[in-house]
């Protein structure tokens, strides 16, 4: 009998880039405001209240211009002009609206690992966005299931594995977040897979869970199926 049956992977920064795309339209912005505020402490501003409007707005670019437009209007006292909120909200259409490029490796993993396990996605962010990238990708044939979840938490993960698999004890979860991708599954009691990105948001930042034995970290996306292949075997 196979020790996992299910694979779930991350979308953004795992299979394809995304996090590029949030730090252009940041130094955007800060070159916008660079009159009213140095950069250092604007970037303060905008994760604050990134962290506040989580909790309103959800993950995605919607909530990130809304949070670029609350920030400008707090460091300005109101007086941001409006061609630059203009700027803002283009900037958003311009990233809701930008060519998915996929991350080396990613499509041959899926490929090989979709051959003998269920492989499920697993993102969390704009529904309409998170569609829209996956339809671009060429990979939304290869998924059993796709996932797309307001947060990524123990209780997330139980019920994906319960419901596409055999419970999250025999799945495993790849991705670039230590926070979202890998603690929370590793918790639910599952394999959590660390594929670092490069870039990544504060937000995303957590202490791996090193004293587990079902937590690993990879160089890249393409050692996955050898991975996998040695947990079988083990």
């Amino acid at each position: 009998m196979q020790k996992l049956t299910t694979i779930g992977f991350d979308a953004d920064d795992t299979l394809w880039h995304n996090e590029r795309f949030f730090r252009i339209t940041q130094d955007r912005f800060a070159e916008l405001l660079r009159e009213h505020v140095d950069g250092d402490h604007l970037s303060d501003r905008l994760l604050a209240a990134e962290r506040r409007n989580l909790g309103h707005y959800g993950f995605g670019v919607k909530g990130f211009v809304l949070s670029m437009i609350e920030t400008a209007l707090e460091v300005t006292e109101n007086r941001v002009p409006g061609e630059v909120l203009r700027e803002l909200i283009d900037a958003g259409q311009d990233m809701l609206q930008h060519p998915i490029e996929l991350l080396p490796h990613a499509k041959e993993a899926v490929e090989a690992i979709a051959s003998t396990h269920r492989v499920l996605l697993i993102t969390k962010g704009d529904l309409l966005d998170q569609e829209r990238k996956l339809a671009q990708s060429g990979l939304g044939d290869l998924f059993d299931g796709v996932e797309i979840v307001s947060d990524k938490t123990p209780a997330v993960y139980t019920r994906i594995f319960a419901d596409h698999g055999d419970g999250a004890a025999r799945g495993l979860m790849a991705g670039n977040s230590m926070k979202s991708d890998v603690v929370p599954m590793v918790d639910a009691g599952g394999w959590g897979i660390y594929v670092p990105h490069g870039e990544e948001w504060a937000f995303e930042k957590a202490p791996a869970p090193d004293a587990s034995p079902k937590y690993q970290a990879l160089d890249h996306l393409g050692q996955l199926p050898a991975l996998i292949e040695r947990i079988e075997q083990g």
